[in-house]
Order: C-alpha cells, then structure tokens, then sequence
C-alpha cells in the first residue's frame, strides 16, 4: 500500500476528524480549516485522493523490484520520478522501458541489474551512453527484444496470462540469445510460435500531461506509446503529472480521447510541473538537446558522478529545475520537427 500524506504527518500532530459531523453530515472544507485540519491530508486518509509526494511514492519502490518506465527514448519520461529514484538507496531494480536517458542514468548510478529493452537512445544521440558503457562492461544483465514483443510481454501480464504466441523473433538471434523465450508448437497445425512471456512489473513510472486527484489522466501528445500497458502491466502505477487539474476538467468538449488507461490503474498521482525534463512533454515542451548533450559528454570525460553532483545529489526537484533555468525556460523548450 502506498504510504499517504497525513500518515506521513501524523507523527507531527496532523488532525484526524471523522468524515461526518456528529449529525452524519458530510463536512466541507470550511469545516476542516476551522478545526485545524488539511481538507487535502483528511482525503488522503480516507482514500479518497491519490496524490501524495515524489518521496512518497517513490518510498514503496524496494530492492530488487521489477520496474517499468513510460514514454519512449527522449519522450516523456517521468524524469522527476527518476531523479528520486536517485536520491534513494534502492538498487537491483530490473528496469522496462523503451529507454532514454531513465535507464542511462539508473545503470550509471549502479541501480539497475538487469535492462528489458527494445532500445535505448536520446534519438540524436543514437546509443545512450551510460547504458552502452554498462552494456559493454557486463554491469548489466540484459534482455533485448522487438519492439512489438515487448508490447506482447506487457499485454501478457496486463491480462494476467502467462505468454502471448506470436511469430516475431522467429529464425532470429531474439531467441538464440535469450534463454527465456521458447519456442512452441502450435496445438492446431504443424507451425512453430514464440512464447513471448509476460513481462509483470512490481511498479509502474509514467508521466502525462494532467491528473485529477482520483487518478485519471491526459497524455495530450500525438502519442501514447506503450504507457497504457505499462500501467495495466503492474501492481503499482506512480504517475507525475505537468498539471493537477479539476475532475470536471475531463468532462469538457472529447477530453476523454486522451485518458488511455482506466484511474483503477493509477496508485498514485505526483504533482509536478515540468517533471519531464529534459524528455519532452508534446505539445507542453520538447526535449533539452542541449541538457541532453551536456549529460552525455560526462561518459567521456569522467563519468556520471559530475552530472549527478551538479544537478541531482543533495538537491530537490525544484533545485534541479532551478539549475536547468526554471520552470519557463523548460517551457520555452521548442518541440522536435521530424
């Protein structure tokens, strides 16, 4: 279970109040101000809202764990959710992901056992460095896998099925170097099928454009890519959010064409404006090729303990924006013409 906010600050003295008054009636926020109580932390308490902090819910995450991330190479990645992860203590993780920098900067902070991949890449930066180099250094386990089996493996475990058939990877060195992926027969003719098995994650990080407090949320760019599945994929579904917006927000003109995945899914919702960067956020802001580059060079010129002190250890989320040049200037960043 998540940790929530007013148990968090109970310890400190936080007020707990029943729901009702003592005529069964429900009290309004008024009534909880009066009396000293946050409105906010009392439906934390009661379940009735999922937002909580990054530490928070970056709190539930244990060693060992398996994680997926959301977003694709340089696109919207939950990197404010990542720079916790971070911060933290916790390692072993296995990690999921059409990769960008997330898996690049968990390997080269000595996070990562193992790497489920399609690929990782900055896209202008074609291989991403940190993760080649713990590649090439045997740091890492790792599974590589198509694109579309990857997305088998998520469907798999969102359905709670053991292994989707499928005719990807066939004659391929897919299946010649991994061991976990058989090969089968088909019960109906005298054809062979991959066993793509399900790929279960323990948590889920994704980050979308906006939230409400009841975990429905809006990725309003072009695409989605795998995010859905992602978070039907796992016990656990963190989500970081550029804008925390109203309920009623999502009844407005076809606003529902951009909620992918069911609020069920989501464990817990992350205010954070800007939590993207330095990946894109389409169409809020684009991708930091300049901060892209910067991080990239240091593979080269002395590894990832520089870019970590200068912009991640010992600081928070909006030290770092601060360091980047502020909430604007990640704002201003001109989406990717392809």
């Amino acid at each position: 279970m998540l940790p929530t906010v007013l148990k968090l600050e109970e310890a400190s003295g936080a007020v707990i109040v029943p729901m009702d008054d003592a005529h069964g009636n429900g009290r309004s926020d008024n009534d909880f101000n009066k009396i000293g109580a946050s409105p906010l932390l009392f439906k934390e308490f009661y379940g009735m809202t999922k937002v909580c902090s990054s530490q928070a819910a970056i709190a539930t995450i244990r060693d060992g764990m398996t994680i997926g991330i959301g977003g694709w190479g340089p696109r919207r990645k939950p990197m404010a959710l990542v720079r916790e992860l971070l911060r933290s203590d916790i390692r072993d993780l296995t990690v999921v992901a059409y990769g960008g920098a997330d898996v690049g900067m968990l390997c080269a902070a000595g996070k990562v056992k193992k790497v489920v991949f399609a690929f990782v890449s900055l896209d202008f930066i074609p291989l991403e460095p940190y993760f080649r180099l713990a590649r090439q250094s045997g740091a890492i386990d790792t599974m590589e896998i198509d694109e579309g089996m990857m997305l088998l493996g998520l469907r798999a475990a969102a359905w709670n099925i053991p292994f989707i058939p499928t005719n990807v990877g066939l004659g391929t060195d897919v299946i010649r170097r991994n061991e976990a992926i058989r090969v089968i027969d088909s019960p109906y003719d005298d054809k062979e099928w991959v066993a793509m098995p399900a790929l279960k994650l323990d948590a889920a990080l994704i980050h979308v454009d906006r939230a409400d407090d009841r975990g429905v949320c809006e990725i309003a760019g072009p695409d989605h890519y795998m995010d859905d599945w992602f978070a039907r994929a796992a016990d656990t579904t963190i989500v970081s959010c550029d804008e925390l917006v109203a309920t009623s927000y999502f009844a407005e003109g076809d606003r529902a064409r951009s909620v992918f995945w069911e609020r069920s899914q989501t464990s817990a919702v992350v205010h954070i404006p800007g939590g993207a960067h330095p990946s894109s956020c389409n169409p809020l802001y684009g991708y930091d090729t300049a901060h892209f580059t910067e991080y990239s060079a240091g593979a080269k010129e002395g590894g990832f303990s520089s870019y970590f002190a200068k912009y991640i250890e010992g600081k928070t989320e909006a030290q770092y924006q601060q360091a980047v040049g502020g909430l604007d200037a990640i704002r201003s960043l001109p989406l990717p013409v392809y």
